[in-house]
């Protein structure tokens, strides 16, 4: 399918199957999440590929009970860094010259400029900002899912404090931002027959 066809294909699957996603789809969209664009390119998050299903029965309480939590084939937990310290812009910034070929004073302009500008951000700002750059991997994720047929529930409808507790992901300077659970389709989902409603293009674009 074009790209088209596949973001009229997917929905908001209200009811998955239980039915494992094949390893080269899940990596297909893996991959593309790898590849999602990022301020800086930082990526100021983790992103938790949940296939154990005693952990996702642990998950269902804190998600409203909603059953595609554990029908899942797999649960994405995209989790936010809570802050950005410049321990990981010096991690970032090695990464680049290893991965360029470039020696690391070469960088340390970009460096100067990529620790003034997250560093001198509030606490706030850094959680709402990393928490922005989640949500763009997680709308390439969702793309992507469409993109090999696979469905996929984008969620918010949970507790993060709940999960960062049950997923341990405070110790590891991470937040719980927004949930993908990937699988299949199930039978009587109400949802699937139904027509995709959008607003107008006359109303949703202005050209100026």
């Amino acid at each position: 399918m074009s790209l088209l066809d596949s973001l009229k294909w997917r929905y908001a699957a209200k009811k998955l199957n239980g039915v494992k996603v094949p390893a080269e789809k899940l990596n297909f969209i893996l991959d593309a999440i790898q590849l999602a664009p990022s301020s800086f390119g930082l990526q100021p998050y983790t992103v938790l590929v949940i296939e154990d299903e005693a952990t996702k029965a642990k998950l269902l309480p804190a998600s409203w009970n909603q059953s595609q939590i554990t029908d899942s084939s797999h649960l994405l937990v995209f989790a936010s860094w809570t802050s950005i310290t410049q321990e990981q812009v010096d991690t970032f910034i090695a990464d680049i010259a290893t991965k360029r070929g470039l020696p690391l004073e070469a960088l340390n302009d970009y460096k100067s400029y990529l620790s003034g500008s997250a560093l001198n951000r509030s606490a706030e700002e850094q959680a709402i900002w990393n928490a922005k750059q989640a949500y763009i991997a997680f709308g390439i994720g969702l793309t992507a899912a469409a993109e090999v047929e696979v469905d996929a529930t984008p969620m918010e409808g949970f507790v993060p404090a709940q999960y960062n507790e049950i997923l341990g992901l405070t110790e590891q300077g991470l937040t719980a931002s927004v949930v993908l659970a990937l699988g299949y389709r199930g039978e009587g989902d109400w949802l699937a027959p139904l027509p995709k409603v959008r607003r107008d293009k006359d109303l949703l674009f202005k050209f100026i």
